[in-house]
């Protein structure tokens, strides 16, 4: 069947570019306005991105692909630019819209006393269109040129509080960490096209071409690696993950939309949008899965000893993402299912968690949790909200984070692959933890500051936290073992959910364990508070400087490159200007001489006119000479 929708689908982007131009253009004279035209043109986005989802689950719909504008023709190679239409993007697009629309919505409180309210909503639109432009792309060149762009408004929005050096620093950290894995997508895109047949660089083609063997096996392996190191950029992968903490200096929305389902997401698409490049090489699914499950237990356990509220959930986002990555890594059809319904699931209970964050932090002014406490009594919408997302991030049945992990779990455990899965278990046992405290600490107990003025947040922040709790209640049910019809939708194997009872009980009992320990410590005080801390101090302190990875980057890359800097800033100054001005002073020098010469009486130019003679003729009458002996 023909969609009827999906050939609009390209209005769906335009939607934000034109609020983005309509806010640049108007600057502030706008005022509250500009908070209006973005949500509106998020709205419209967001209807129309759910036509084109619910005409694609309604009947078999085929693909819908766009691509007749040619943008580069070289010789016989035509570049085009186009959109497709596909049951993963249209995933995403709602995604993408439903998240972006509520931040638009939850910032026009939230922001109401910026200044710049109108320039943050314009950046705000111009990555919804990147992101969105990035998503239904029907090509790699033109899902790059979105890519880089989406990283152009991270830094953007990073950055927005730009009069703060931290949210400086953290803007170029952001910008600079993401484009090295930029690099390795780039050099990816050119060995496909060099490979690939016709140096075709659509996504049909590339499935195509990797599905028939046409590409060698060495070839896909580097391709896909190369591919990957993308990912691993904007995804915030272990090595890469350092600037999505740091991210958190950016207004608390931004978070939400940076974390939750776009920039962030954004990595984990592109593998499921090219996952036929990965299963063509075995060991680039190795990878991949090494990777994410690396970085999942390595972000839980940092999580369990950072203080600020906003990076404990910057934290569980890269051990979340790790989890995607790891199912993506496995290689199965119903794993491949289960890392994109937990970027589906994750989506919405972590954006509600930043929400939720965001909402404390405008009451309180801080971010330190051991500075908050007893919020809840003050702020029952938030608590109560922030409470179920918490829950479906820990994965406790039903919440939608449960059953998203779950799948997870069991394809790594059904698919032999024991390791994987008990990284997954002590991931998930540190992130109940964590979030228990982080919760416990911030809303339970007593305060620990006056909290005299502190109230719930304003009905334009408290409505996307209803609609978000209720979604990572739901959301989990598309795809579940009385209910797989996520699993034959995305990929056309028939529905398909397997079931362990082994995984169900653990991934329970371990995120109950994690909930309780935290009880205990930080409700009941059963437990000491420093119990590790007084005990282990070094461990904690690892684990509360992360590792000492920023310290060991800057250590290694960053004053080696600087120190490299200041001596070619000394060759430049020293060498190369120096031959500049060496060579400035001998032509002054040489022009001063002349000057000298040119005195302007002509008694002088006589004398010299017949001292050149005499040495023309002495140098006549010696050639003579000489010739003659």
């Amino acid at each position: 069947m023909v969609s009827a929708y999906s050939q609009y689908a390209w209005l769906i982007p335009l939607f934000p570019l034109l609020s983005f131009l309509i806010l640049t253009a108007a600057g502030r004279s706008l005022r509250d306005a500009g908070a209006y035209i973005s949500i509106v043109a998020g709205f419209a986005s967001f209807v129309l991105a759910v036509l084109v989802f619910w005409e694609r689950i309604g009947g078999q719909v085929e693909n819908f692909t766009w691509n007749n504008w040619e943008w580069v023709k070289l010789g016989d190679v035509s570049l085009k630019m186009g959109f497709e239409v596909t049951n993963l993007n249209a995933l995403m697009l709602v995604i993408v819209t439903l998240v972006s629309l509520l931040v638009n919505i939850y910032s026009k409180g939230y922001m109401h006393d910026d200044e710049r309210i109108n320039v943050f909503f314009a950046y705000i639109a111009l990555f919804t269109f990147s992101m969105l432009g990035l998503v239904i792309s029907e090509n790699l060149v033109q899902l790059y040129i979105f890519w880089e762009l989406v990283g152009v408004c991270s830094f953007l929005l990073v950055g927005f509080w730009y009069f703060k050096p931290e949210a400086r620093a953290a803007a170029k950290k952001a910008f600079i960490v993401t484009r090295i894995g930029d690099v390795g997508l780039f050099i990816g895109i050119l060995l496909l096209f060099w490979f690939m047949p016709n140096n075709a660089l659509d996504f049909t083609s590339i499935s195509n071409a990797f599905e028939s063997g046409q590409i060698p096996d060495h070839i896909a392996t580097w391709v896909a690696i190369l591919i990957f190191i993308g990912a691993i950029g904007k995804s915030g992968q272990f090595p890469l993950h350092t600037w999505l903490p740091d991210a958190m200096e950016g207004p608390t929305p931004i978070s939400a939309l940076i974390h939750a389902a776009t920039m962030v997401a954004a990595g984990v698409y592109l593998v499921a949008r090219t996952f036929d490049i990965f299963t063509a090489s075995a060991t680039a699914l190795t990878v991949v899965a090494a990777v994410g499950a690396f970085t999942a237990i390595f972000a839980a356990t940092i999580g369990t000893a950072q203080n600020d509220i906003k990076r404990i959930l910057a934290y569980s986002t890269v051990s979340q993402l790790g989890y995607m990555m790891m199912a993506l890594g496995i290689g199965t059809a119903a794993a491949y299912t289960a890392g994109i319904f937990h970027l589906f699931t994750h989506a919405f209970f972590k954006a509600l968690l930043f929400l939720g964050a965001g909402s404390v932090i405008h009451a309180v002014h801080t971010q330190n949790i051991h500075e908050m406490g007893g919020v809840g009594r003050k702020m029952k919408v938030t608590a109560w909200t922030f409470a179920i997302g918490a829950l479906a991030l820990s994965g406790i049945a039903p919440l939608s984070g449960f059953w998203s992990k779950d799948a997870i779990l069991t394809e790594a455990y059904l698919t032999g692959h024991y390791g994987l899965l008990t990284v997954g278990l002590i991931a998930a046992f540190f992130t109940a933890f964590y979030m228990s405290r982080l919760f416990f600490l911030v809303f339970m107990g007593k305060p620990r500051q006056d909290q005299h003025g502190v109230h719930e947040s304003p009905a334009s922040m408290t409505f996307p936290l209803w609609v978000l709790a209720v979604l990572a209640v739901a959301a989990g049910f598309v795809f579940t073992p009385f209910n797989p019809w996520l699993g034959g939708w995305l990929t056309g194997h028939g529905p398909e959910e397997h079931v362990s009872v082994f995984v169900i009980l653990m991934s329970n009992v371990v995120g109950l364990l994690g909930i309780g320990l935290g009880y205990l410590v930080y409700m009941k005080r059963t437990i000491p508070a420093d119990a590790v801390s007084s005990r282990a101090p070094w461990l904690y302190a690892l684990l509360n400087r992360k590792f000492y990875i920023d310290e060991l980057y800057q250590a290694v890359v960053v004053r080696p490159l600087q120190g490299l800097g200041q001596l070619l800033h000394l060759f430049d100054i020293y060498v190369v200007d120096g031959a500049v001005r060496l060579s400035s002073y001998a032509v002054n020098g040489l022009g001063r001489l002349g000057s000298r010469m040119q005195n302007g009486q002509v008694q002088s130019y006589g004398l010299v006119t017949l001292i050149g003679l005499i040495i023309i003729m002495l140098a006549i009458a010696g050639r003579r000479f000489l010739d003659a002996g």
